[in-house]
């Protein structure tokens, strides 16, 4: 019944654009990614489990591990470092998906393993880049694993159990929609070992200057992907639609990654991206291809990528100053994009800036006709409160914005002491592609209802997840420009400020 439900709803997706609008004209038909079952729908189809959640971390060390790999293809294989107090452990791999609400999957469980308590946390001078000093425990197969995030779980003999991310990426992205793990923003807020890139013994100063894939995550492991993604993969996997998976070291690593996608999705916070992460989503976007921001304060944070002992593009490199970064190069030192020595504002690929943090208030619909959201029952001012924060994004004078753009959400939010606004926006590219930003870092939390906590409801979840599916579908039909253009509307609000005086007047 599962897969007939999704294969009649391809069906006619192959007939359809998806959700009307485009400032009152016919709406231009496009055939669907494909019309046959997708990989997705088949997956999703088999018996999910709901026991592949961390249920008991137990003490700071109990248990814990990382891959040498951020990634592999089907089929590849990648080592795990574990280190326990217990005598003994085992590994199970979830990959994550809808899997008819249980949103896991049971892939492969290890034998029994020898539990070993490893080194401590190593530092490494001027960077302060933290590593875990470790000898591998055991090497996974990924034989018959299909694409897609996966979650594994160390269980020690004691109870206690941590997550270890891996990705299971995509050889090929054409005529899909890529998911994209935020990899580097999950490292950049790491503390395991002391340090990230944010702080360290000291407060900032303590901070480090680089910071590496050689070590466990904190917290259960997976953190960040839990409130930032995996909701988000759960509805994505559900719509059936033809996806892809691929992390950000994939994306800086390779510059043909999305040669063909019909659209990128990156999620709640994917905040450090590298020139090439940047080239290549921008020329994507150039030929054609959708990208949707499910977050806020995306592109904010200009990286390099450099190798460790465990293989490139394993350390993440963000001075966070132009000054203190030694590159002689400008193009690539590491301070903020919209920072000199050559600024390249965030808005120029999402159509809006980061603006506020803390930033906490209600998401207030702006333009309710709009094809997003369809079958929401959307009024204009209806606000959906909690839904924006803890970071935010807007229209700024500080661009440079590109147009047409459409301002979907209009909102004033509390920011710390004052207050600001937020928009979330719909903008079409020469190209055809259509680039859709929500302007909150809470929209994937959201999709949890009251779970997510700071207020957001479920009819919040319903909104949320419906505007996201008529996102996901519009744009898995190819350039959605052609068949949805943006309707200009940004000279009728009030931008926010912002630090940068890069791009045109909106007036």
């Amino acid at each position: 019944m599962i897969v007939n439900r999704a294969v009649a709803v391809l069906a006619v997706l192959a007939l359809l654009t998806g959700c009307g609008g485009g400032g009152g004209k016919a709406p231009t038909r496009h055939r669907a990614a494909t019309t046959a079952p997708t990989p997705a729908v088949a997956e999703n189809a088999r018996p999910g489990t709901k026991d592949w959640k961390v249920g008991k971390a137990g003490a700071e060390h109990a248990i814990e591990g990382f891959a040498d790999r951020v990634s592999v293809l089907p089929g590849e294989s990648f080592r795990l470092f574990v280190s326990t107090t217990a005598k003994g452990y085992t590994v199970s791999a979830f990959r994550m998906g809808w899997y008819a609400g249980a949103q896991a999957r049971k892939v492969w469980a290890s034998p029994h393993q020898a539990g070993q308590k490893q080194a401590g946390a190593k530092t490494a001078g001027g960077t302060h880049t933290v590593t875990a000093p470790w000898q591998p425990s055991l090497t996974v197969s990924t034989r018959d694993w299909p694409e897609g995030s996966y979650l594994l779980r160390l269980d020690a003999d004691s109870g206690a159990q941590r997550f270890v991310p891996v990705t299971v990426r995509s050889a090929a992205t054409a005529g899909k929609v890529v998911i994209l793990n935020g990899t580097t923003t999950w490292q950049a807020y790491n503390m395991w070992g002391g340090r990230d890139l944010y702080k360290g013994p000291g407060g900032f100063d303590g901070r480090s200057r680089a910071v590496s894939f050689d070590r466990p995550y904190d917290g259960n492991g997976a953190v960040k992907f839990l409130a930032f993604e995996q909701p988000a993969i759960a509805l994505a996997e559900k719509t059936g639609l033809p996806l892809a998976y691929e992390t950000d070291n994939d994306l800086h690593h390779d510059p043909r990654l999305l040669d063909g996608a019909r659209a990128l999705v990156t999620l709640g916070h994917d905040e450090y991206w590298s020139t090439a992460m940047r080239d290549e989503a921008t020329k994507a976007r150039d030929a054609g291809m959708n990208i949707a921001f499910l977050g806020a304060n995306a592109v904010n944070r200009h990286i390099r990528f450099e190798a460790t002992s465990l293989g490139a593009d394993r350390l993440v490199v963000c001075y966070k100053s132009a000054d203190e970064d030694p590159i002689k190069d400008p193009a690539e030192k590491t301070q903020d994009w919209r920072l000199s020595p050559k600024p390249r504002p965030e808005s120029a690929l999402i159509g809006i800036m980061y603006t506020c943090f803390p930033a906490d208030g209600a998401w207030k619909v702006y333009q309710p006709d709009n094809w997003v959201f369809a079958g929401t029952g959307a009024r204009e001012g209806e606000e959906f409160p909690g839904v924006i924060g803890p970071e935010s994004d807007a229209v700024t004078r500080g661009g440079p914005t590109p147009r047409p753009i459409e301002v979907l959400a209009h909102s004033t939010v509390g920011c710390g002491t004052s207050t600001t606004t937020s928009d979330a926006t719909y903008y079409t590219a020469k190209s055809g592609a259509g680039v859709f930003a929500t302007g909150t870092m809470r929209w994937v939390c959201s999709m949890r209802g009251s779970a997510c906590g700071h207020g957001v409801t479920g009819k919040a979840a319903t909104f949320v997840s419906k505007v996201t599916e008529n996102v996901l579908r519009a744009f898995a039909a190819g350039p959605a420009g052609r068949a949805h253009p943006a309707r200009d509307n940004v000279k009728k609000i009030k931008p926010a400020g912002t630090g940068t005086a890069q791009g045109a007047d909106l007036d």
